[in-house]
């Protein structure tokens, strides 16, 4: 083989690991946990298009064809009449083919004196430019006919997305009516948080004793895809409504800042104050960068500012992409970055056995707090970055939360070694298995995999066992050896008050907590238990299906048995089962894990401990109980 050939081999190898880690880092970023920063993710970005041109990938195969989706299972799904795609961005650290830093301006002036090109304008004549700040929330498409609201629906991919105009109302985030409006029209904008309100909503959390929200951006997400929006009135969720794509029956000013003023004066909310009419690339780029500075009297958050050719008879004129138009262009801010050493790199176990490398930093203050402990991501991704223990890294964060180290200083000490891939768990010494970009321990008995279950199942969000967090947790595997959540239901007082800083009193308290939360449902256990692929709106749906557990494996078994029925019920290739929303690759996993010996042991086990497994959707009676209460059970109705 040829070293041309060799080299182009690496390439595609290099591009198949990009696609991997994109795809992670994007479900990642729409579950509301990002692991990277955006600028870290576009960086990723631009590599991928860079080795996806190199290679020749074709348009419709690459990963930049279409935005990408968020589709909530549940949610009934609508088809945009112009497509609502992403925007091109300006970005730091981007760079050339040649590994050349292209600039900020640099990359501005170029979308602009393509768009002059395109439009056959010559050098001398005006192309003004409206310059919009960029917030950082969840966009959405509201339906107008004859000024009041008919619908509203959140971009999805581009081409369809999901209907949320029950939550948009009870949050009372848009206007209901648009004055003095006749005829039909589409309206986009952005739905976001306000900080004091997002502030406020996240202290009657914490008051509860309930976890708090992230950032603005992910709450507003999840606000929106509540299924039962009672409650979002409260919340104070707004819009910025800023573009109008289609209309009927009206007639609309011919440039954007006069549309954004026509919508004022309809009474819909707009930034009038914050924009600003440039009159070419280099204005627009002095005003971006001006405006960062303003960011934190705002009130609200924005990552960047939206650039757009003012004059709209210009839109149709540019073709675009399947992923972006060529109309606007998003300038993302330099988020702030700190440098520091790093010290050692700690490799930790989750819950699912996947490990993970962390980076132990010098301490330094970034974005509001002192950082000493950093993600890096995974050991592609260390591999890639080729960070080393003694290297001076830059940390970012990631959403504003997540300290990220993003880079190195190339001119490391003579040295360094790199840091190897385990070969073995750090914990139980059991040989690891790599998957895709990941790697794991395999060892369900790894006591660091047993703590982080148990620590999940208690969790807020699953069976929310008040006093049962991580400190009692590792004493409880540690000096009570427990491996499985149904051992936590049969703990005595004299199996606690032995513990370490666990009186008698406490104790109690935490066996009171116990048995309340035997009474929290199907759906709450489905969650503990960490199934795969398994969120909480899919378990919301089993358990409103099924009603039980019995129902649940039953259907289990038959699915992952080939029953066509089975699998008609689910239906993934046509969307239309009774379980909606659920893709067949999501299903295969769901159902197998489920039936598999060790889950029916777990589900067994928790139901002879007085655990409820029927839905709290349901008044249905739990047949397991039922079967005992008729003297002896049949093994035909026993989760085995």
């Amino acid at each position: 083989m040829g070293s041309s050939d060799q080299a182009e081999d690496a390439r595609a190898l290099e591009l198949e690991s990009l696609v991997k880690q994109l795809r992670y880092h994007e479900l990642a970023y729409r579950a509301g946990a990002p692991e990277i920063t955006d600028a870290a993710f576009d960086d990723l970005f631009d590599r991928y298009r860079e080795l996806a041109d190199a290679l020749g990938v074709s348009a419709d195969a690459r990963l930049d064809a279409k935005p990408g989706a968020d589709h909530t299972e549940g949610f009934a799904q609508v088809e945009h009449r112009v497509p609502m795609l992403s925007l091109e961005k300006v970005t730091p650290n981007r760079r050339d083919s040649h590994g050349e830093a292209v600039s900020l301006g640099e990359q501005l002036e170029t979308w602009y004196e393509r768009r002059r090109k395109d439009l056959s304008i010559d050098e001398g004549a005006p192309l003004p430019l409206l310059v919009e700040p960029k917030i950082d929330g969840i966009s959405v498409s509201l339906l107008y006919v004859s000024g009041q609201l008919e619908r509203a629906v959140t971009r999805g991919d581009g081409r369809r997305g999901d209907d949320i105009t029950r939550q948009v109302r009870q949050a009372h985030a848009v206007p209901e009516e648009l004055r003095g409006v006749s005829g039909a029209l589409e309206v986009r904008g952005e739905l976001y948080w306000p900080h004091h309100a997002f502030e406020a909503h996240n202290a009657k959390l914490k008051a509860a004793g309930e976890k708090p929200l992230v950032n603005p951006r992910n709450g507003c997400s999840g606000m929106m895809k509540r299924k039962h929006p009672a409650g979002l009135e409260d919340v104070g969720i707004r819009s910025f409504l800023y573009q109008i794509p289609w209309s009927e029956g009206l007639t609309l000013p011919d440039t954007q800042h006069a549309v954004i003023a026509w919508l004022a004066d309809a009474g819909a909310p707009v930034y009038l104050d914050a924009l600003h009419l440039a009159s070419d690339a280099e204005d627009a780029l002095k005003h971006c960068e001006g405006f960062d500075a303003r960011r934190e009297a705002l009130g609200y958050d924005i990552d960047g500012m939206v650039i757009k050719l003012d004059e709209l008879r210009w839109y149709d004129r540019l073709e675009g992409t399947g992923h972006h138009p060529h109309w606007a262009i998003a300038y993302k801010f330099p988020p702030e970055r700190k440098a520091t050493k790093l010290l050692s790199i700690a490799v930790q176990v989750g819950k699912s056995g996947k490990l993970t490398p962390v980076a132990e930093l010098e301490p330094v203050f970034v974005a509001g707090t002192t950082v000493s402990r950093a993600s890096l991501h995974n050991f592609v991704e260390l591999e890639r970055k080729d960070v080393r223990v003694g290297d001076t890294v830059f940390v970012e964060k990631a959403g504003e939360i997540i300290p990220q180290v993003v880079g190195i200083d190339t001119t490391r000490p003579r040295g360094l070694e790199p840091f190897p891939r385990p070969t073995e768990c750090p914990t139980c010494s059991a040989p690891v298995l790599s998957e895709e970009i990941f790697i794991y321990c395999p060892n369900p008995a790894c006591p660091d995999q047993i703590r982080e279950r148990l620590e999940h199942f208690a969790s807020r969000g699953a069976m929310d066992i008040d006093g049962l967090g991580e400190s009692l947790v590792g004493l409880l595997v540690a000096e009570r050896e427990l491996t499985s959540p149904e051992q936590l239901f049969r703990l005595r007082l004299e199996d606690l008050a032995g513990l370490e800083r666990m009186g008698e009193r406490s104790a109690k308290n935490l066996l009171d907590a116990l048995e309340r939360a035997k009474t929290r449902g199907l759906e709450r256990v489905l969650i503990g238990l960490a199934v795969h692929h398994l969120g909480t709106t899919m378990a919301e749906e089993l358990g409103r299906h099924f009603q039980n557990a019995q129902r649940l494996l039953e259907f289990a078994a038959r699915y992952v048995a080939g029953d066509e029925a089975a699998i008609a019920e689910v239906a993934p290739a046509k969307g239309s089962g009774v379980i909606e929303g659920m893709a067949k690759k999501t299903a295969d996993s769901i159902f197998e894990e489920l039936n598999s010996e060790a889950m029916r042991r777990v589900l067994r086990e928790l139901a002879e401990a007085g655990v409820s497994l029927v839905s709290t959707q349901t008044d249905a009676l739990e047949p397991w109980k039922a079967s005992r209460a008729r003297v002896s059970c049949s093994r035909a109705h026993c989760p085995t």
